[in-house]
């Protein structure tokens, strides 16, 4: 059992990680943005351009390697975040929900396509590959990679919440989320925090997708729709729009999976984790760590 909530807890660190991005923009606009999930991928990609584009940078496979080269994508598609909502969502920010919907699901598309044109269809092999040797947990085996991601994972979790709660940007986020129009009157650039909130979502996404591609191997133009889908469910579980919701959503998610795999087979794991979301909705549909919101009139 001890092997099933280790294994559950560095899958869910990753679902964390991209959650937090599903909340944060959430939160602010009320926006699902549907193409979050494709900027994992795009992440993984950049790190896969700078180990191929560096002569001898994939061989230093290391974890201040890793980290130097998650700084790297973190700030490239913190920006691609940005420009997203710059170009795609603030044109329509006071259109029908329906309309920044649909655009949403059109920038995901564009995104998965147009890495697929400049990189091909087939998967690519990761250069940086994280390895290590096996250390014993309460009788189960994690490996050293493993417990290094999910330290990354943490610490990235850890910065963002002190950046939420204890900065001034930070403040302005959540006084936006809870009132937009009266936080302008009060001297905030709404749009400026808007931007920021993409720009630290997506990096945190980026940050996700080298870590996965250091530690499976191989990426491909999709990698970024199961997890974008797995992402919003574990935002859902946790309570949408809720930051300690989504990290709390993400390891939940994380765990039910590595139960069901356990439980009832691999090829069901997906099958168990959707018919949780389902049940969440059906009876809790606030997740665990959201509140009831009472629209004024």
């Amino acid at each position: 059992m001890a092997q099933v909530l280790l294994n559950g807890l560095f899958v869910g660190s990753f679902y964390a990680l991209v959650a937090l991005g599903y909340s944060m923009v959430y939160g602010i606009i009320k926006l699902l943005n549907f193409a979050h999930g494709d900027l994992y991928m795009l992440g993984a990609y950049i790190g896969f351009v700078v180990l191929t584009g560096i002569p001898g940078a994939a061989e230093v496979a290391s974890v201040p390697a890793l980290l130097v080269l998650v700084m790297i994508a973190m700030l490239t598609t913190g920006l691609f975040g940005v420009a997203i909502e710059r170009v795609a969502y603030r044109p329509l920010r006071w259109a029908p929900r329906l309309s920044v919907l649909i655009t949403a699901v059109g920038m995901s598309f564009t995104l998965e396509y147009g890495i697929r044109q400049i990189f091909g269809a087939s998967p690519k092999a990761y250069p940086l590959r994280i390895s290590g040797g096996l250390v014993s947990v309460l009788g189960a085996q994690i490996s050293v990679a493993q417990i290094s991601l999910m330290l990354v994972a943490a610490l990235l979790m850890a910065v963002l919440a002190f950046y939420v709660n204890r900065t001034r940007e930070g403040r302005a986020m959540r006084a936006i989320a809870l009132d937009s129009r009266a936080s302008t009157l009060m001297g905030i650039d709404v749009n400026r925090t808007i931007s920021r909130v993409f720009f630290v979502g997506s990096a945190l996404a980026g940050a996700a997708g080298v870590m996965a591609g250091a530690f499976y191997g191989s990426i491909d133009f999709m990698m970024g729709f199961s997890i974008g889908l797995k992402a919003f469910t574990a935002a859902v579980i946790g309570g949408i729009g809720n930051l300690y919701g989504a990290m709390l959503g993400g390891l939940t998610l994380g765990l039910l999976e590595a139960v069901g795999t356990a439980w009832v087979g691999g090829e069901w794991r997906d099958v168990f984790s959707f018919a949780c979301l389902i049940l969440f909705l059906t009876f809790r549909p606030t997740g665990l760590l959201g509140a009831r919101v009472v629209e004024r009139m």
